[in-house]
C-alpha cells in the first residue's frame, strides 16, 4: 500500500486523515500532483480528520450540515437561510497582512506589499504546523469558469472551516471531475488555497495578531491563517484573482474586476458588456438593473476566441455587501433574500430568526444578536464607539441562479461575446456621464488607465480625495501597472473587431454642487451604449471621444424612463470641462512618470495627444464647450437617419436572450 510521495509523505497519510472513502475519492482522480499537495498539507496542518468533497449532492449536504453542527452558521427562520459571524475585529480584508512572496532581487516595487519568499514561507508554515489539530478539514475542488471550457482553471481548497467550504460551494462551480480529466506536470498548474481559522474563542479566530494572507506566485498557492472573514479566506475570489491576473498576462488573456451584463436592444437583441467600477461608483447598481440579464457581478475572464473578445464569470455566486439593499433600490436582490433558498448572511442583526441590516428601509428591532454578541441600541465597544445594529461590511451570499435576471448563458463554455467595455468613475467635475473612446487603444490609455474615484465621507471620513485605480483593479494586481496596460493593448490588437470602450460617471455635479444625473439615468446611458455598439445612432466627436446627440437621448429617455429630456439637461451633462480635463492629464503624467509603474511610452504619448486636442479646442471655443459647438464634427449612424427613423416603435421590453450554442 505504501507509495512514497514528494517530501517524504505517503498514501498512508491520506488514508489516516481522509478515511477509506475520502482516499478513494482522491485515488479516483489519478492525479499525482493533487495527491502530493493534499497529503503534504494535511500532514503539516494535522487535522484529526479530513472530508474530501466530490461533486455529489450528498457531499455538499454534509458540509452544509457540518457548518451548522459546528455553529459556524446558525439557521434562520426562512428555509435554507443561515447567518455567520466573524470576530468583531475580523470584518474586512487585511491589506497590511496580505503579502506577496518574492525571491531576493525580485518583486514589483514598493507599491506591492511583499515579504522575502523563504522568510514568508517559514513564517506561514510555522503558524500552519498542527494548526488544525482537534478539528475536521475539508478538501474541495472547484472550477473557475464553466467546466470543460477554454476559460476553466482548476482550484483546490483545504480549510478547517465548514463555513468557508460551504461558501465556496455556493460561489464556485464544482471542479472534482475537472481534476480527474486534467493531467498536471506540477502543482503550479492549478490554483491552491490552504486556510485555517486557527485557535477559536467564542467560535471566532482568536490570534488575529497572527493573521496572515500570503500569496506564493511561484507555486500558485495562497495561505491564509487566523482569520474567518470571507475576503481573507474564500480563496478563489479576490485572493485567486491575484493568481489569475499573473497567469492571464503570461498566456495572453485578461482577468478583470468587472461585471458582465446583457443589455436588451431593439428587436429582441441582447448585447453583452463588461464593466469595471471602483467601490462606490455604481458597479453593483449597474449590474443589477432590472430587465437586463446578469452574467456576473464582480470578476470576469476575457479571452480572444476566434478573433472575438469573449467573457465568462469565473464564479457562480455573489458575495455582496448587504448595506442599503432595499426593495426600491435593489428589487432583484431583495426578492431573492426574502424567499426560501440557499443564502448565507454574515455580520448582521438577527431577532427571532429574522435578519436585519443597515439601509433596508424597514423598521428594525432595538435588540437582538449581531457580530458583537448580544446587542441593544446604544451598545458601545471597548473603545467607547457605538455599535450599529449590523456591520457596514455585512454580507449576503447566494447563487446568481437565484436572481430573476440571471442570464441563460451564464454557464456557456465559450462565454458571451462582448459588444462593449465600460469603465466607471465617481467624479464630481471632470468626466461626462457617458462617452465612447475613439478606438480600443485610446479607450485603454485614456479611460481604463486613467480611472479615478473620489472618496466619500461615508467610506473614509473625508470626501473629495481622488483615488487612482486603473481598470478598478489596482488592489489585486500581481504584475506591474505597465505590464497590465500592455496586456490590454495587445489583446485589442489581436482582435478582428475590438468592441468599443466607454466611460461612465453617475456623479457629475454642477457649479453649485448638485448632481446632474438621477439614479435612473444609467439605464439610458446603457441603452445608448448598446445602440452605439451596433452603429444604430450617431455621436458628437469631442477631443476626448464620442458623446450622445441630444435628439437620440431625447428618444431614449422617453422610451426607457417615460419622461421628457430637456435641452438644458443635455447641455449641463455634456458640456466639456477643459480645465478639469487638463488637470487630470497633469495628475496622470505625474503618476505614470514614476519608474515603478514601468509605464509604456504609448500611454504618455496618448496623454500628450489628448492634451493637444483639448488645448486646441479651448483656443477655438473657450474653457467650457457646449455640445452644440461641436456639432459640425457629429458623426452619423452606420445606417443613416436618427433613432426615431431607425427604430420608430422600439420599447426595449425585457426578453430572455437567445441561448448561445
Amino acid at each position: 500500500m505504501q507509495k512514497d510521495l514528494r517530501d517524504g509523505f505517503s498514501e498512508d497519510v491520506l488514508i489516516a486523515k481522509c478515511g477509506s472513502s475520502g482516499y478513494e475519492k482522491l485515488r479516483k482522480l489519478e492525479n499525482p500532483a493533487v495527491m502530493e499537495f493534499v497529503s503534504r498539507n494535511l500532514a503539516h496542518c494535522n487535522p484529526d480528520a479530513a472530508f474530501v468533497r466530490s461533486g455529489s449532492v450528498e457531499d455538499a449536504k454534509y458540509i452544509r450540515r457540518r457548518a451548522i453542527e459546528r455553529k459556524e452558521e446558525r439557521p434562520l427562520r426562512m428555509k435554507g437561510h443561515t447567518v455567520h459571524y466573524d470576530g468583531y475585529h475580523d470584518q474586512a480584508r487585511d491589506r497590511e497582512k496580505t503579502r506577496f512572496l518574492f525571491r531576493p532581487g525580485e518583486g514589483l516595487g514598493a507599491r506591492f506589499n511583499s515579504v522575502e519568499r523563504q522568510s514568508g514561507l517559514d513564517e506561514i508554515n510555522g503558524y500552519l504546523r498542527n494548526i488544525m489539530r482537534g478539528r475536521e478539514a475539508y478538501v474541495c475542488f472547484f472550477s473557475l469558469g464553466p467546466q470543460n471550457s477554454p476559460f476553466s482553471i482548476p482550484a483546490l481548497q483545504i480549510t478547517d472551516s465548514a463555513y468557508v467550504a460551504h461558501s465556496e460551494d455556493i460561489m464556485y462551480r464544482d471542479g472534482y471531475e475537472l481534476f480527474g480529466n486534467s493531467r498536471f506536470d506540477g502543482e503550479e498548474e492549478f490554483f491552491k488555497f490552504v486556510h485555517s481559522a486557527g485557535d477559536l474563542e467564542g467560535g471566532n479566530s482568536k490570534n488575529l495578531q497572527q493573521r496572515r494572507i500570503y500569496t506564493d506566485l511561484e507555486t500558485n498557492t495562497i495561505y491564509s491563517t487566523n482569520t474567518q472573514y470571507g475576503g481573507n479566506t474564500i480563496g478563489p475570489k479576490k485572493l485567486g484573482m491575484r493568481l489569475a491576473i499573473r497567469k492571464a498576462t503570461r498566456e495572453g488573456w485578461l482577468c478583470e474586476h468587472m461585471f458582465i451584463l446583457g443589455v436588451h436592444g431593439p428587436g429582441g437583441r441582447v448585447s453583452y458588456f463588461s464593466g469595471a467600477f471602483p467601490s462606490g461608483c455604481g458597479k453593483t447598481s449597474t449590474s443589477m438593473i432590472e430587465n437586463e440579464c446578469l452574467v456576473g457581478d464582480d470578476i470576469a475572464y476575457l479571452r480572444n476566441i476566434g478573433g472575438e473578445l469573449r467573457a465568462v464569470n469565473p464564479e457562480r455566486g455573489i458575495f455582496g455587501i448587504i448595506r442599503d439593499v432595499n426593495p426600491s433600490g435593489d428589487p432583484l436582490i431583495w426578492k431573492s433574500l426574502r424567499r426560501p433558498g440557499e443564502v448565507i448572511f454574515s455580520n448582521l442583526l438577527v431577532r427571532h430568526g429574522r435578519p436585519y441590516w443597515i439601509g433596508m428601509d424597514q423598521d428594525t428591532p432595538a435588540a437582538g444578536y449581531n457580530h458583537s454578541g448580544r446587542w441593544w441600541a446604544g451598545k458601545r465597544d471597548e473603545e467607547g464607539k457605538e455599535i450599529e445594529l449590523a456591520h457596514r461590511n455585512a454580507r449576503y451570499m447566494l447563487r446568481i441562479s437565484e436572481l430573476e435576471n440571471c442570464d441563460l448563458n451564464i454557464d456557456s463554455p465559450e462565454g458571451v461575446r462582448l459588444d462593449g467595455v465600460i469603465y466607471g468613475a465617481r467624479d464630481s467635475d471632470t468626466w461626462l456621464p457617458v462617452e465612447e473612446s475613439f478606438d480600443w487603444e485610446h479607450g485603454v490609455l485614456t479611460k481604463a488607465a486613467l480611472l479615478e474615484s473620489e472618496t466619500t465621507a461615508a467610506t473614509l471620513g473625508r470626501s473629495g480625495e481622488r483615488v487612482f485605480n486603473p481598470m478598478a483593479n489596482i488592489d489585486f494586481l500581481s504584475i506591474t501597472i505597465g505590464e497590465y496596460i500592455e496586456s490590454h493593448i495587445k489583446i485589442g490588437r489581436d482582435l478582428k473587431n475590438p468592441p468599443p470602450i466607454f466611460s461612465a460617471n453617475y456623479f457629475l455635479k454642477d457649479s453649485k454642487g448638485r448632481y446632474l444625473n438621477s439614479s435612473q439615468d444609467k439605464r439610458v446611458w446603457l441603452k445608448w451604449m448598446e445602440l452605439r455598439a451596433h452603429g444604430d445612432v450617431g455621436a458628437v466627436e469631442t477631443p476626448t471621444g464620442y458623446v450622445p446627440r441630444y435628439e437620440d437621448l431625447r428618444v431614449i429617455f422617453r422610451r426607457v424612463l417615460g419622461r421628457d429630456y430637456a435641452q438644458r439637461e443635455y447641455e449641463g451633462q455634456f458640456t466639456l470641462r477643459i480645465p478639469e480635463l487638463l488637470r487630470k492629464i497633469e495628475r496622470m503624467v505625474d503618476l505614470y512618470s514614476n519608474d515603478v509603474f514601468n509605464t509604456p511610452g504609448v500611454l504618455l504619448d496618448a496623454l500628450e495627444n489628448q492634451r493637444r486636442r483639448l488645448t486646441e479646442s479651448m483656443v477655438q471655443h473657450g474653457e467650457y464647450i457646449r455640445p452644440k459647438n461641436l456639432e459640425l464634427r457629429s458623426i452619423e449612424s452606420l445606417r443613416g437617419g436618427g433613432l426615431e427613423t431607425l427604430h420608430p416603435s422600439v420599447s426595449w421590453e425585457h426578453q430572455d436572450p437567445p441561448l448561445i450554442r
